[in-house]
């Protein structure tokens, strides 16, 4: 466990400095807001953008996948993916608003007192199970609906 509770500003220092990480693996950036957020672009899953937030209890990244309206059969594939939850190590499925859409979201959370490496598991994962999605799960579900 980290000594200290990570801050967005402290978190982004420790990604650029991780130790173990690609040089070119990842590159993360401050969004200024009400809330300060990060925005990490992981490069070897082709560019694929994690939002991150940090609060009081814990570390939060999520990534966005398609729009819930372009998905065939979508409450049959909703309850897929609750039944499917299990399958999908370190990341849970959701639906998010942005605009006026709803999007598929894949996201994970972790402890604001992690140890770097924990976070890099973590954001290595949120953007492998992302890809696996986007192609593989959502194309099977498609063919066998």
């Amino acid at each position: 466990m980290s000594q200290t509770a990570w801050t967005v500003r402290s978190l982004k220092a420790a990604l650029d400095d991780a130790p173990g990480r690609g040089a070119d693996e990842l590159t993360a950036r401050v969004l200024e807001g009400a809330e300060p957020i990060l925005l990490v672009t992981m490069h070897w899953q082709g560019d694929l953008e994690i939002y991150v937030s940090v609060s009081d209890q814990q570390v939060a990244a999520s990534t966005l996948l398609w729009p819930v309206d372009e998905q065939e059969d979508r409450h049959a594939f909703n309850e897929f993916l609750l039944k499917a939850q299990k399958l999908v190590p370190l990341s849970n499925f959701g639906i998010s608003t942005v605009g006026e859409r709803d999007y598929y979201e894949l996201f994970g959370e972790i402890s604001t007192t992690s140890p770097i490496e924990d976070i890099l598991i973590e954001l290595r994962a949120l953007a492998s199970n992302a890809i696996d999605a986007a192609s593989d799960l959502r194309s099977s579900f498609s063919t066998a609906a």
